[in-house]
């Protein structure tokens, strides 16, 4: 299972997974179970079943549709960022106010999901994806910066602990403030190679 592929769907089961993800998100993983996610997608248990086997498939493929959707998002704005590009993470988390205002999905489910859960594989995909991709913006846009991969590390955990805040307070100022030291830090990275030149 692949974060970024999520599976191919009749127009049915995608009325069922779009239904699945807006309770998920809004209510939780665990406080949703099949029959509401059926009565509110106007099919029986036994097609919902037959569509995606079982809750936990479901869950993994509201995770991955999630990643698609918001990565598809993301690079956009990298395509319309300056440098430095990495910065485009908080946009993204901040610009995306509806569906983020609960905080980041898939730290949400991390937080109820086993690790043996089929989605949570998702999940660690998703976040290290984020994460790779914070680090190849950096190296080509700081191509001198002295440890660019801790650089990485840094503005991806920045970006991390504001979604997460996000999801407690509903607020954007958090994700400014970290976008703000961020910056500092990539500044910081540039002057410092200057200097060392």
């Amino acid at each position: 299972m692949e974060a970024d592929r999520p599976p191919r769907l009749t127009p049915g089961a995608a009325r069922i997974l779009e239904v699945a993800s807006d309770l998920f998100y809004a209510r939780g993983i665990h406080a949703v179970g099949v029959d509401t996610i059926a009565a509110e997608s106007g099919v029986t248990k036994r097609t919902l079943y037959d569509r995606f086997g079982s809750k936990e498939a479901l869950v993994a493929a509201y995770l991955q549709r999630r990643h698609a959707r918001w990565w598809e998002r993301f690079e956009q704005r990298i395509e319309a960022a300056r440098p430095p590009r990495a910065l485009a993470v908080f946009d993204a988390y901040e610009r995306d106010a509806p569906s983020v205002q609960r905080g980041c999905a898939f730290l949400n489910a991390a937080g109820e999901l086993p690790e043996d859960h089929p989605g949570y594989e998702v999940i660690r995909e998703h976040k290290r994806a984020v994460r790779r991709r914070i680090g190849e913006l950096i190296e080509a846009d700081r191509p001198e910066a002295g440890d660019p991969e801790q650089l990485a590390d840094h503005v991806f955990l920045l970006a991390e602990g504001a979604v997460a805040q996000r999801g407690i307070d509903g607020s954007a100022q958090q994700l400014r403030t970290a976008r703000a030291a961020a910056a500092d830090l990539l500044a910081r990275a540039e002057c410092s190679d200057v200097l060392r030149e």
